[in-house]
């Protein structure tokens, strides 16, 4: 009801205060009631008498007799006659029978009075209970506040006596919804949040006893408080009967549900007298009365009645969610427990629909990059853009998957979830995903934070979690270390992760020395035998945070002495290593360093250490003495750590040092080109090397951080150009502590000089290091959409812009690079709104880009989803483009579907041409014939209309008529410079349109084809090398964008097989050294400018060329053209152009990438031999491949798949390196140290492995240089994985059936083969036990004709020993990372997965046996559902078990919109015939609806569909095997009302949670096809007010219905 309602049902109760019938009705009420007129004479005869029955009774033999009780209907009636308006006259009545109730319910022989009086008035229809009640509940809470009140004023001032209302004083609340608008059936206490606490007490709660001056006023206080406590039970008593009479009537939905929130809360607060006494009193020992009993009987009464489930009145669904079981403070009551013990029940059966079996080890792997999908509001476009999926959740009290800040300050401890936390935090710091990925988990510690700082939305680890699974890192190094394993890659790695969480302060650094010292003295005081703990702690030593701790922290002393009980002599097996000679000095360093922070500590530093840095000085001193300067190059092991040493102790000299080796050669002058003529003198500094790998590796972070300031300052903002190997150390710095130093450049720039951007050369420096440096690092970084954003301003004010080719074109490319190395949805625009900035290349760029995104990793988000139409509009609104039928039907139906209706303009621009043809040609004449006249370049320029300017090159191409000698290539190199480079792209595509055109003419006119494309060729030829005047790259993805023409890829052909680029690219291979520039030793060949980007570009421009080639252009282009040849069926020419450039593609920064995303898009549409090619991209000794994989994709009989073998390696390879180990190490001692790394074993640990292939994992931790392709080694393992996959030569369909066998029977192949024919017995003991539920271990359990116990061909003994696990562990793991690994596989995989599962389910013999009962069914079913982690603990896993394990684990890891493909299973599923059935298929299914909240479209279709479900064993027409009673199945029907709410909230429900009402009407209309009984239980999950509670609640709904 709004507002103007409830103002005018105001007005109307103050009316009905003076109506004429009130005065009569209150006299004849009085008169049965035994008592006067006056209401005052009633309250002071209440306050007068003492809560006494006996003493009642005594005082009204006193009064005059009152009529008989059957006497009153006659004299109401007669009454009644006397006023006409009946209405008005009832609405008197009810507010005059409330105010009754209030001041008459302790006085037992009236009350009873009022009940007989309700009834006889019930008996003529002059009460509306829909008014009358929600009424008398609002009287009721005013009357219980009053006299709370009352009694805090009673404790005060002894005069004023507690006193009920008059009937005056009570407001007519007929408009019943003013006591809660907002929700129809408030919670008593918020489910978000798995800790559970009360509500504050509705009554004001009277002063305490404490309080009062003498003990007189304490009595006085406990007897008006006893008195308060009898009043108010009495009230609720009365007003519960009153209540059990009107539920005996049909009342609207919108009462039942005010009842039931009254309800709810008396029996929640039941206990607030308790607020009034002292403890002193006793009230710890305090029971219950009697009437408070009865009160609190009476209310369950009415609650058994509403949630009846013959009446349905209000759902049981509404007690689950209203926290009732959650009350603080619970009475001694029989009937109370039996409520509450039903809502656990129902609500613990309702909660594992929500669920995913396996839930505990729904750990993150961190190789996916995964979106969050609940946005937030407050978070702009692009922030929520690069959110991620929460890493770790955890299911409330309603299995709703829960995480967030307040949520992880609330793990105890210790407990389970804890123990997951910090096993996805150890997996983290192992695989170091992002800092971006940290930054978005992680919570500031307590003592670092600022009052005003808000909540991080996302955050699940604090600090006390970090610094826990840090220690246990350190251990499990320590431990390595012992055991002489050379694991220093290990520390170097760590080191950069733990300067990053110590300095963004998510780790208390005093409390975390405290732990650390505790663990390595007390827990382990063997394990610390080296110094590699006080080098860690050295490396953070100057860090703020650190700093501040040590220098005025009032703990500083005893934190300064644990940092130095760290330190131990070196003990190293090779002493002169450079390692170990920075491990013996490190204390030395960490000495110094204290010694200079603060004196007060002085006197524990060690004098030892302080005399030992002198020998570092005299080192220093030795090596920088004289002219001689130090060779880097040539620098022994000892000179390198003791370099390593003073990087600790004298950072700014070792800056100085290395600044001045990269400047050592000195500088010269870059003279001009010889065709430029200018007196600008441009000082280049000389080559040198650029600074080693493993040099650099071991420099204090702090050295790094001075370093990299120094050099941007040398690279831009000198007076001087930098050589090259001062931007090759300055990538090679940034790349080896990617998370310690990591800087976005045009923000950092910016930052330190407003105008350093402007400078002539800077902005093409840092293009440069971006697009042929750091593009990994950004990707892995999260910073690829930023930094594209941040190009794309640099090409928006460029792109109009005359004259600046050079700038523009290589921000081009980066942009173009940018975009197609994002593996997740993004944002065209950072506000998200308008067209895009983009230039025309790279718009169509982006439609190829989404296509492949979309097609080989899906989308991931709910609103990606939304917006994926908007942006292809932002994209197309300013492009005439379209693609071809054969590029098209490549395309994923999404995007497909929007750009087939695109009308091809070509036709129309080719006709455009042909009327401004005569023009261009005449002036064309005039610009470029051999004698024309040079200034009449200008007048072109200057006074060209600008349609005609984009036909320049199609004129010129007309003109030369074969003979490119003909043309003016002066002129026309002149007024293409002069051009604004997007008029330079539109000439492009114009020439190319008008080119094809010709061809086509030509041909008509019968000229050879052959004679046509070489002659296209070769005008071409002049275009891009002859006279360099237009770029090569923009060209020929012109042309590849034309594929629809037969001729164009031809000529693409052509130009790649033309020698002069062949000639080019081979140089750029030479000039270039190793596509792994970083452990490149040599010097860099500084290329001359125009002989690196040709004429058009280079120009004018005098500033030299770094990385830029324009060669290194066609890597982002090449890709493209292999997608193209594909898509048109030229496989050999695709094959050809492979081979002629795969050394070239070597220099791709993305190579691995593209491997995997082209085999994903093309998956079975390419050959064999295509394939192998494909993969020879790749430098295959760097990729973890399993050892047989050759074998099987050059395999001469392709039709036979792979052993089991194969596979089972293939899923343990995940196990150990993508999941999250379940073992700490750290803390496992000893025993397991053999097992130490499973994901990182030592050289000489490395584990017998028979064709595992993961060769890799033997190298120690790779750091991220090493893998800048794609990141992680978590990802480079998953990935390969998928490759392999998608290289295989046979067909989905048996590649997902030998998955799915694997772990169908996994478990019992472990146990039996393990335990032999032990194993077997246990299983089918299990069976003997359970006679109606398979066990594991008999083959009746796993299907009829499809499975076996066990899988042959495993060896299974090196299997379980290559994991570290027992076989009950694996067997879990590796449905986990089947699961995994399947969603990484595109959607035909899926398609077979569902195809399988479903057959395996159909097929289990129990389900099909039509004899079993329906006990033995839901018995077999509750056993098959087993979460196989506990299964597995007796070895009684089940198929069923574990295909729906399977599924959930991949549900869990695959994009939102691939979600939808899931209906499959359903389908293959359907007709469900019984209610075992329909189980199965609910707990495959129902675990996805939480996940689609945010998905409306999909949340519907999927909801219909299990309805439909329920329809095929419940409808109306449906004739199931064995009958089933409608209670049976009460735990769906709760699901049902629980995950409408949740949908409707986008989140966990909240207590004013509902849902939309586009869900109600869903839900009414399929349940419109259900047996009447089963129909009725749903009936409150309808649009319809009149009988539903959510309906006649709902805002939109209820103002619809009034």
């Amino acid at each position: 009801m709004d507002q103007n309602q409830r103002s005018s049902s105001a007005s109307a109760s103050r009316a009905y205060q003076f109506h004429p019938a009130r005065a009569a009705i209150v006299n004849l009420f009085d008169l049965y009631l035994g008592g006067k007129s006056s209401s005052r004479q009633k309250s002071e005869d209440s306050n007068r008498e003492p809560p006494n029955k006996s003493q009642k009774r005594v005082l009204a033999l006193n009064r005059e007799l009152p009529p008989r009780n059957e006497q009153f209907l006659l004299d109401f009636e007669q009454l009644q006659s006397q006023f006409p308006d009946q209405d008005q006259l009832r609405v008197v009545t009810e507010s005059v029978l409330i105010s009754l109730v209030v001041q008459c319910s302790n006085h037992a022989p009236r009350a009873e009075f009022l009940l007989f009086a309700l009834r006889s008035l019930c008996t003529i229809g002059h009460i509306n209970w829909d008014s009358f009640l929600p009424s008398l509940l609002s009287s009721v809470s005013t009357a219980e506040m009053s006299m709370g009140q009352g009694s805090q004023a009673m404790t005060s001032t002894s005069s004023q006596s507690s006193m009920l209302p008059s009937s005056n004083a009570i407001p007519n609340s007929s408009n019943f919804q003013s006591s809660n608008p907002a929700s129809p059936l408030p919670s008593v206490h918020g489910i978000g949040s798995p800790s559970q606490s009360a509500i504050e007490p509705m009554t004001v709660s009277p002063a305490k006893s404490s309080d009062m001056p003498s003990n007189g006023q304490q009595a006085a206080a406990r007897a008006n408080s006893s008195i308060r406590d009898n009043a108010i039970s009495s009230l609720r008593q009365l007003c519960c009967k009153i209540i059990l009479t009107g539920l005996e009537f049909n009342l609207k939905p919108v009462t039942h549900a005010d009842i039931f929130s009254h309800m709810l809360n008396w029996l929640v607060n039941w206990d607030q007298k308790q607020l009034g006494t002292d403890e002193s009193d006793g009230v710890k020992s305090w029971r219950p009365g009697k009437a408070l009993i009865e009160w609190l009987h009476s209310c369950l009464d009415v609650i058994w009645l509403l949630v009846d489930e013959d009446k349905c009145r209000v759902p049981f669904y509404e007690l689950l969610r209203s926290g009732l079981q959650f009350m603080e403070n619970i009475p001694d009551d029989e009937a109370l427990f039996t409520l509450i013990l039903e809502i656990h029940r129902r609500r613990d059966m309702m909660a594992m629909h929500m669920k995913m079996l396996d839930q505990h080890l729904h750990c993150p792997t961190f190789g996916t990059h995964r979106i969050f999908s609940q946005t937030t509001p407050s978070i702009s476009g692009e922030a929520v853009a690069s959110l991620r999926y929460s890493p770790i959740t955890y299911p409330s009290v309603l299995g709703e998957p829960l995480h967030g800040e307040d949520l992880a300050i609330s793990i105890p401890k210790g407990s389970l979830d804890w123990e997951r936390a910090l096993r996805c935090i150890r997996h983290a710091i192992c695989t170091t995903p992002s800092p971006d990925w940290w930054k978005r988990v992680l919570l500031v510690a307590p003592c670092y934070r600022g009052p005003s700082q808000g909540p991080t939305p996302g955050a699940v680890f604090t600090s006390e979690m970090i610094c826990e699974a840090t220690i246990d890192r350190i251990v499990e190094l320590l431990k390595l270390t012992n055991s002489d394993v050379n694991c220093w890659q290990d520390w170097l790695v760590f080191s950069d992760i733990f300067f990053f969480l110590i300095k963004s302060g998510c780790v208390d650094f005093v409390y975390f020395v405290d732990k650390l010292v505790s663990r390595l003295t007390e827990s382990d005081p063997h394990i610390l035998r080296t110094n590699h703990v006080t080098w860690l702690l050295a490396q953070i030593i100057r860090v703020e945070l650190v700093i501040n701790a040590l220098n005025s922290d009032a703990r500083k002393v005893e934190t300064t002495r644990k940092i130095l009980s760290l330190h131990k002599e070196d003990r190293s097996s090779d002493p002169n290593s450079p390692q170990s000679i920075l491990l013996d000095f490190i204390s030395s360093c960490q000495n110094l360093r204290i010694w200079s922070l603060n004196t007060t500590t002085r006197e524990y530093l060690n004098n030892e250490q302080l005399q030992k840095g002198k020998q570092i000085d005299e080192w220093w001193r030795h090596a920088s003495k004289g002219d001689r300067m130090m060779d880097y190059m040539n620098m022994d092991d000892r000179s390198i750590g003791m370099f390593w040493v003073v990087s600790y102790t004298m950072a700014q000299p070792a800056c100085e040092t290395v600044i001045n080796w990269l400047s050592s050669a000195g500088v010269a002058e870059s003279l001009p080109a010889t065709n430029l003529q200018s007196n600008e003198r441009l000082m280049v500094m000389r080559e040198v090397n650029p600074l080693p790998m493993s040099l650099l590796s071991g420099f204090a972070i702090n050295l790094c951080l001075k370093l990299a300031y120094q050099m941007e300052e040398s690279l831009f903002c000198g007076q001087v150009v930098p050589n090259i190997a001062m931007a090759e150390t300055y990538c090679r710095l940034l790349l080896i502590a990617p998370h310690s130093l990591f800087r976005s450049h045009f923000n950092h720039l910016a930052q330190r000089s407003p105008s350093v951007l402007s400078k002539p050369g800077v902005t093409l420096l840092v293009l440069e290091i971006l697009n042929y440096r750091l593009l990994p690092l950004y990707r892995y970084q999260g910073k690829s959409k930023a930094l594209m954003y941040d190009v794309t301003k640099i090409i928006s004010a460029l792109k109009a812009k005359r004259g600046d080719h050079r700038v523009f074109r290589l921000a081009e490319n980066l942009c173009m690079n940018l975009i197609l190395s994002l593996r997740d949805f993004f944002l065209v625009k950072r506000e998200g709104k308008g067209p895009t900035e983009f230039t025309e290349t790279l718009n169509r760029v982006t439609v190829v880009t989404l296509a492949i995104i979309i097609k080989t990793r899906g989308i991931a988000d709910a609103d990606h989803l939304h917006y994926l139409q908007t942006m292809l509009e932002q994209i197309l609104v300013s492009s005439n483009h379209t693609w071809s039928e054969k590029t098209l039907r490549y395309f994923p139906s999404l995007l497909r579907d929007f750009l087939i209706p695109r009308i091809d303009n070509r036709g129309i621009a080719i006709q455009a041409w042909q009327q401004a043809e005569t023009t261009v040609i005449n002036q064309c004449t005039q610009l470029l014939s051999s004698s024309a006249d040079p200034t009449y370049v200008m007048t072109y320029i200057s006074h060209s209309f600008p349609q005609h300017r984009q036909y320049l090159c199609a004129g010129a191409w007309i003109l030369m008529q074969g003979r490119p000698e003909n043309i003016n290539s002066v002129n026309l190199a002149r007024v293409l410079r002069e051009f604004s480079p997007e008029e330079v792209t539109a000439n492009i595509y114009m020439m190319v349109d008008v080119l094809l055109h010709n061809i086509q003419l030509e041909l008509q006119r019968g000229h050879s084809l052959q004679d046509l494309v070489l002659k296209a060729c070769a005008n071409l030829t002049f275009f891009i090398w002859t006279h360099e005047l237009l770029p090569l790259d923009i060209m020929l993805l012109a042309l590849i964008d034309r594929d629809d023409d037969p001729h164009a890829l031809r000529i693409v052909i052509s130009l790649l097989d033309r020698q002069e680029l062949q000639q080019k690219v081979k140089l750029y291979c030479m000039n270039r050294g190793a596509p792994e520039h970083w452990l490149y030793p040599g010097t860099f060949k500084r290329v001359e400018l125009q002989t690196a980007l040709g004429n058009h570009l280079s120009w004018k421009d005098r500033y030299p060329a770094f990385f830029d080639d324009i060669a290194a252009r066609l890597l982002p282009v090449i890709p493209l053209i292999i997608y193209r040849l594909i898509e048109n069926d030229a496989i050999d020419s695709a094959d050809r152009v492979l081979a002629m450039y795969t050394q070239f593609l070597a220099y791709h920064p993305f190579r691995f990438t593209f491997v995997r995303d082209i085999l994903a898009y093309f998956y079975g549409h390419l050959p064999p031999k295509l394939i192998v090619r494909i993969l020879n991209v790749l430098d295959i000794s760097k990729i973890p491949l399993s050892e047989s994989f050759p074998q099987h994709i050059n395999s001469s009989n392709p039709v036979i798949c792979p052993p089991p073998d194969y596979f089972a390696t293939l899923l343990l390879g995940i196990v150990n390196n993508v999941i999250p180990p379940l073992h700490n190490n750290s803390k496992s001692g000893s025993a397991s140290d053999g097992l130490n790394n499973s994901m990182r074993a030592p050289p000489n640990k490395t584990p017998a492995t028979s064709q595992s292939g993961q060769t890799n994992a033997s190298d120690g931790q790779k750091a991220f240089y090493q893998i800048q392709d794609p990141g992680t080694y978590t990802q480079l393992v998953l990935e390969t994985a998928v490759i392999e996959l998608l290289s295989l030569p046979v067909t989905a369909s048996q590649i997902v059936s030998s998955l799915v066998q694997i772990v169908v029977n996994i478990q019992p192949t472990l146990i039996q083969s393990s335990n032999g024919l032990h194993g077997a017995t246990n299983g089918v003991g299990q069976g003997s036990v359970l006679p109606t539920s398979p066990s594991g271990g008999s083959t009746d359990s796993l299907g009829t004709n499809r499975s076996s116990p066990s899988v042959s061909g495993i060896n299974v003994s090196s299997f379980v020993s290559r994991s570290g696990y027992t076989c009950q562990q694996l067997s879990c793991l590796l449905i986990q990372a089947c699961g995994h690994l399947l969603a990484q596989l595109p959607p035909d995989f899926h398609v077979q997965l569902y195809i399988e599962a479903s057959l395996i389910i159909k097929e289990t013999w129990w389900l099909s046996d039509g004899k079993r009962s329906l006990g033995e069914l839901d018995s077999a079913v509750g056993y098959a559902l087993l979460d196989p982690t506990w299964a597995a603990q007796d070895n009684t896993s089940t198929a069923i078990g574990n295909i729906v394990a399977l599924l959930h684990s991949f549900f869990s890891n695959l994009p939102l919109e691939w979600l939808e493909g899931t209906h499959l299973i359903i389908k293959h599923l359907r007709p469900v015939t019984s209610v075992a059935m329909l189980r199965i298929a609910f707990r495959i299914m129902a675990p996805l609806l939480p996940k689609l909240a945010n998905a409306h479209n999909l949340f519907n279709k999927t909801l219909s569909l299990i309805f439909n479900m329920m329809v095929d064993v419940f409808g109306k027409n449906a004739q199931p095997s064995t009958p089933v009673e409608p209670l049976e199945v009460t735990d769906l029907i709760d699901f049902f009302h629980h995950i409408v709410h949740y949908e409707g909230q986008g989140g966990p429900v909240q207590a004013n949670s509902k849902p939309r009402p586009e869900v109600l009407v869903l839900c009414g209309r399929a349940a419109e096809s259900l047996r009447p009984e089963i129909q009725h239980l749903l009936s409150h999950l309808k649009p319809d007010a009149n009988s539903s509670i959510y309906a006649a609640t709902h805002p939109k709904l209820a103002q619809n219905t009034s």
